[in-house]
């Protein structure tokens, strides 16, 4: 083996341990996403964390598909949860920070959307179901408030149902069941 050989094949040799080093790193940084502290008032939220979820809305149809994908991770040392979601690729979406409100006994949680409004909302687990209550600030399509029941299910599945308060009314909102998903993407425009 000449001396260029050598040379190269130790070259190849760096990079496939560089290559292997990274693929670990990423896997234990996974891994400790999932394991590592979180406030305890947020560990129901455990499930969600370092995954993507795709779902697609009840009323989805495939000549007018409406597709969420969401993406849930720890944040802020433990001490909250973030969770970014896109509909139909950006065409809309959010980010959501979910904390513990000592002061109100209550997980609180402030959703930013790309349509320009915001909510502010408590969250309550209860008989293993997420139920959600916000106030909405802003020109959200005449929506005052909205309200949610999130299940999350032992097969691996998420549900989220939603209604609206609007002009004085509680109306249906959305409804989606959500599958982990390793090629969903969050995106915004």
């Amino acid at each position: 083996m000449t001396k260029y050989h050598y040379k190269l094949n130790t070259m190849k040799m760096r990079k496939h341990i560089l290559v292997l080093i990274c693929s670990v790193g990423g896997a234990f940084q996974l891994a400790a996403s999932e394991t590592a502290t979180l406030d305890p008032h947020l560990e129901p939220l455990r499930p969600l964390l370092g995954k993507t979820w795709r779902g697609e809305f009840k009323e989805s149809t495939p000549e007018k598909p409406v597709v969420d994908v969401s993406h849930w991770e720890r944040a802020l040392n433990g001490m909250a949860v973030r969770q970014l979601h896109s509909i139909n690729d950006g065409v809309y979406g959010g980010e959501t920070i979910f904390t513990w409100d000592a002061k109100a006994q209550t997980v609180a949680y402030h959703y930013f959307t790309t349509a320009g409004f915001t909510t502010e909302g408590t969250m309550v687990f209860k008989d293993g179901k997420i139920i959600t209550s916000e106030l909405v600030t802003g020109d959200a399509g005449g929506v005052t408030e909205v309200r949610g029941t999130s299940e999350i299910f032992p097969d691996g599945t998420f549900r989220v149902k939603a209604e609206y308060l609007k002009q004085g009314q509680w109306q249906p909102g959305h409804e989606a069941t959500y599958h982990e998903s390793s090629t969903a993407a969050v995106k915004f425009k």
